[in-house]
């Protein structure tokens, strides 16, 4: 069953082999044999990939539903329900994780000392489930979900420069301004020809200049450190850095909407101690850590 539902996901055999680690031949040989057991096609290869059948969608449905009961008895048994022990996976953006989630794990792992914790750091939206995260934080709007989500704060975006680059382009005085600067883009934000803000009357989307476009956070601040341009990154990115003087924000008057900062995780009756336990201990330190970035 979870070769099937990881098959399934991941979209490929070659994919689900990947990511659980096991042989190609191993993941083929399991989904035909289940497939043998049940007298019905589940999944059909194509050159797109896998399709679930109208079978292997009811199947699968109830395969996620059996797993998750497993999950929930193994806990049990592990006496997770009991005190806070075992092992905890949390998964956070990778600036936001180093910077202020793992103070927070450093001080939970001596208060608790039965409970061991696995961080995972991605910019990338992890899947709970399939990924098997117990919590995430996750920065801007959440879609419609199942999950349960916990409000810790928000950050905003602010544009940023270098003190040298200022020097020799000067600074922008209006957000029309912007369209004669070098500005540098992560593809993160997902924005390379305009900026969008807020002002009294409106939002609206402001061109820009994108002589760098890079595909991380950390290198658009890097090259902005360096005179490159301006860019365009979250408060808590970016505090450090104009803390220090190496960079200076820009046009503080005109903001951007502010991204909600959350806890994401699954909707349960029980939840294990050692989860409570997390959320109990780090949501008021992230509430405060959030509430302190003054940008």
């Amino acid at each position: 069953m979870s070769i099937l539902v990881r098959a399934a996901e991941a979209g490929s055999l070659t994919a689900a082999s990947r990511q659980l680690g096991i042989p190609l031949p191993t993941v083929s040989r399991n989904v035909a044999e289940l497939e043998a057991h049940l007298k019905t096609i589940l999944l059909v290869r194509s050159r797109k990939g896998l399709r679930l059948t109208e079978a292997g969608r009811s199947y699968l449905a109830a395969a996620k539903a059996i797993l998750e009961n497993i999950t929930q008895a193994e806990r049990a048994a592990a006496g997770e329900y009991m005190a806070p022990t075992g092992d905890l996976a949390i998964a956070a953006p990778v600036v936001f994780g180093r910077q202020h989630v793992l103070p927070v794990i450093s001080e939970f792992l001596t208060a608790f000392p039965n409970v061991n914790l696995r961080l995972v750091q991605s910019d990338r939206n992890t899947h709970l489930i399939d990924d098997h995260i117990d919590i995430a934080l996750r920065i801007g709007k959440l879609p419609d979900s199942a999950l349960k989500a916990m409000a810790l704060g928000s950050v905003r975006p602010v544009i940023c420069a270098s003190p040298d680059y200022l020097a020799r382009k000067g600074g922008p005085k209006s957000l029309e301004d912007l369209a004669r600067h070098d500005c540098i883009v992560a593809e993160a934000f997902g924005m390379p020809q305009a900026w969008r803000f807020k002002t009294d009357k409106a939002d609206i989307a402001i061109p820009v200049q994108s002589r760098l476009i890079v595909n991380t956070m950390e290198a658009a601040i890097d090259a902005a450190i360096a005179g490159v341009g301006l860019t365009l990154a979250l408060s808590y990115q970016v505090a450090e850095q104009v803390h220090r003087n190496q960079l200076r924000v820009v046009l503080p008057k005109f903001r951007q909407p502010a991204w909600p900062v959350h806890f994401l995780y699954s909707d349960q009756d029980r939840l294990p101690l050692k989860l409570r336990a997390f959320i109990d201990f780090a949501a008021p330190r992230l509430r405060q850590r959030l509430s302190d970035i003054k940008l």
